[in-house]
């Protein structure tokens, strides 16, 4: 066993947990939804203070693993975000290109496969019917509420499964 799979793990989302979504919102208010450009927006996503601070708390006890309902085709750009923000490395769990399923359960199947071999410390997400679900399981909660809800973007990780 390696020094990190002894380690507890915390499971941190990316978007209004880390990533201040707020400044993209716009593509999401128009009908259709300009997908694209919201994805392509995420780099210029400011950090939180709050999420930050969490996030290098957490990886002094824990290993720090990123779950986010981004599509796979950011990952580059994910990346990109998380070293140029200094924060911990770690996986980066996405959600595969085409996969529309709500972000409650996508995310929460990679939390139970997680827990198969490793112990869950905490999730970090913004997402109200993400984290129910998650303490529902068993998976302790930290509820990020440090920036205002979007409605528009709940309903794309509810309904559309966009992220």
């Amino acid at each position: 066993m390696t020094r990190d799979s002894a380690r507890p793990v915390a499971v941190f989302d990316l978007d209004n947990t880390l990533a201040d979504t707020g400044h993209r919102q716009r593509f999401l208010e128009r009908r259709p939804r300009d997908w694209d450009a919201f994805f392509a927006a995420a780099p210029q996503d400011p950090p939180i203070p709050q999420g930050v601070a969490l996030v290098r708390k957490s990886a002094e006890e824990c290993e720090v693993v990123y779950l986010t309902g981004r599509p796979e085709r950011c990952r580059a750009d994910t990346l990109d975000w998380l070293a140029r923000h200094e924060l911990p490395e770690g996986r980066v769990h996405m959600r595969r290109d085409g996969d529309r399923r709500p972000a409650r359960r996508t995310k929460l199947e990679i939390l139970r496969r997680l827990a198969r071999t490793r112990r869950i410390r905490v999730l970090v997400d913004d997402d109200e019917l993400v984290c129910a679900d998650a303490e529902q399981a068993g998976f302790p909660v930290v509820r990020a509420r440090w920036v205002t809800p979007s409605a528009e973007l709940g309903t794309a990780q509810e309904r559309e499964g966009r992220t």
